[in-house]
């Protein structure tokens, strides 16, 4: 083949490919966009409920020993929990995607001690927070992305509610 004709061909050949992949950006951006829409929206979950959770470990431990120590009005474990439980939700402040649950239990003594052990005294709250990821569902061209209905985390402490301080 002479250098004309090579020219030519190489010309020829250079078109039909442009020819061939013109759109080839469009229909990878359409395959990619739902990709992209959806591991965005698993990291914005993800960090929402990283950022809960630090703020509940905190929170917390904060209002089990404020309100479950000594809970003002009644005396009661039932109203230091629903104490507990209140002002542990007003501090997060996350009314759509978080909700607290906060459980009482006395921490028994052993088999075997004495009656008047001081364990009899001590109360353990385990605080949890209950996390609902939004959307819940949602459906692209191509993929799907489905959240858990909650995610839960728990924290403990035992106190003895009749000495105000005292954490074991």
């Amino acid at each position: 083949m002479s250098g004309p004709r090579v020219m030519v061909a190489w010309r020829w050949w250079y078109h039909r490919c442009e020819g061939m992949q013109s759109g080839q950006m469009t229909v990878e951006l359409a395959v990619l966009v739902p990709v992209v829409i959806v591991v965005a929206l698993i990291v914005a979950n993800l960090m929402e409920f990283v950022d809960a959770c630090a703020a509940f470990d905190r929170l917390s431990l904060d209002e089990v020993i404020a309100e479950g120590g000594h809970p003002t009005g009644e005396q009661g474990v039932a109203a230091s929990v629903a104490a507990v439980e209140e002002a542990l939700r007003v501090a997060l402040g996350r009314e759509g995607s978080c909700d607290v649950e906060v459980r009482a239990e006395r921490v028994s003594a052993g088999e075997g001690e004495s009656l008047l052990s001081v364990a009899s005294l001590l109360t353990r709250y385990t605080c949890t927070l209950v996390f609902r990821p939004w959307p819940r569902e949602l459906r692209l061209p191509g993929i799907t992305y489905s959240a858990p209905l909650e995610l839960r985390h728990e924290r403990t402490l035992v106190i003895d509610r009749y000495r105000p301080g005292v954490v074991v």
